[in-house]
């Protein structure tokens, strides 16, 4: 590196980076969005709608502008195209809720180094009284998995296959997208009590009852009943430790027919662990926030599969904005 190259840039943008985080986390959280709409807004007039003080609204709504999230001309604000599809709760495609549980876990990222030298959680879990905290986080897993399951899906071949278990799915979403995309294929989504009304909510919203239903199941402490031909595991190994991670494939191997598929989509590190750059930093998010998990190397999600007797693994790869994968193989 030249001395010409050796500049401070990158490090101050690092470290003030969080400047823009809390503007967008305000915006969402102020509903700026969906105030301004399709309109175009002076300040004063966003300012009356939110009930906010004139000064402090308009130096938001230039700093929303100066990251291109608005339009300002002269005193007037729009949104631009993507706020409109994605910040606007008017918009099918809100991902406000994600960014709501992004600004709930801002206070334990603060104590990073916390964690880090005590090697534990610093982050409170939530508990039914944090209903808001909870719905943030179910929403927000939703709506990420509603723009991303359309185009994942397409890459999974689930032709010839009856009975899917979508183990710790949440709300169903990609139970959901499978059985859309599969005509013939019937589903099962195992997971906490307390998932179930948004679950059973979000499978009629899409009138699949007949065909996807709903178990309470602690995964974790519970075997698995029926006999499946695909099981499917999104998102879940990153919250546990490894020997966690052993029991699900087990459990989940143990419930699919000779023949049948596992699909472990997650998060997935390169066998050095030091990128891609979000996995590596949802580790750290792990760190924070559970006992023992973490994201997880290919080799190393190989080598849990190959252990429970899976054969013919191979990663299938698919555009992801967070950098996940899935790998898959037969028993």
């Amino acid at each position: 590196m030249t001395a010409e190259e050796l500049k401070p840039e990158k490090i101050l943008k690092l470290s003030g980076g969080y400047w823009e985080t809390c503007t967008l986390h305000a915006g969402v959280k102020l509903d700026v969005f969906t105030i301004i709409g399709k309109d175009h807004l002076k300040g004063e007039d966003v300012a009356d709608k939110l009930k906010g003080d004139k000064r402090g609204v308009k130096m938001l709504l230039n700093a929303l502008s100066a990251i291109d999230l608005l339009v300002k001309k002269e005193d007037i604000y729009s949104n631009t195209p993507l706020s409109l599809a994605f910040l606007s709760k008017d918009s099918s495609r809100y991902m406000g809720h994600i960014i709501l549980h992004h600004h709930n876990l801002i206070e334990s990222w603060s104590r990073l180094d916390m964690a880090v030298r005590s090697g534990r959680s610093v982050r409170h879990r939530a508990t039914h009284t944090d209903e808001e905290e909870r719905e943030n986080f179910l929403m927000g897993m939703f709506n990420l998995a509603m723009n991303l399951a359309p185009v994942l899906v397409q890459k999974v071949d689930l032709s010839g296959r009856r009975n899917l278990l979508d183990l710790g799915g949440g709300p169903g979403t990609y139970a959901i997208h499978f059985c859309m995309n599969n005509p013939s294929l019937k589903a099962t989504v195992y997971d906490l009590p307390t998932t179930r009304p948004f679950a059973e909510k979000t499978i009629a919203k899409f009138k699949l009852q007949n065909r996807i239903d709903f178990k309470d199941v602690d995964y974790l402490k519970e075997d698995i009943k029926g006999v499946y031909d695909v099981v499917w595991l999104s998102q879940i190994l990153h919250g546990e430790g490894p020997e966690n991670c052993r029991n699900i494939i087990t459990k989940a191997v143990s419930a699919l027919e000779p023949g049948g598929m596992i699909l472990v989509h997650d998060f997935i590190l390169n066998d050095s662990m030091d990128g891609p750059l979000f996995p590596a930093l949802f580790s750290l998010n792990m760190l924070l926030g559970t006992p023992s998990g973490q994201s997880y190397s290919e080799k190393q999600i190989r080598e849990m599969l190959s252990d429970a007797g899976v054969r013919e693994i191979r990663r299938i790869f698919f555009e992801s904005p967070n950098d996940s994968g899935i790998i898959t193989g037969i028993v």
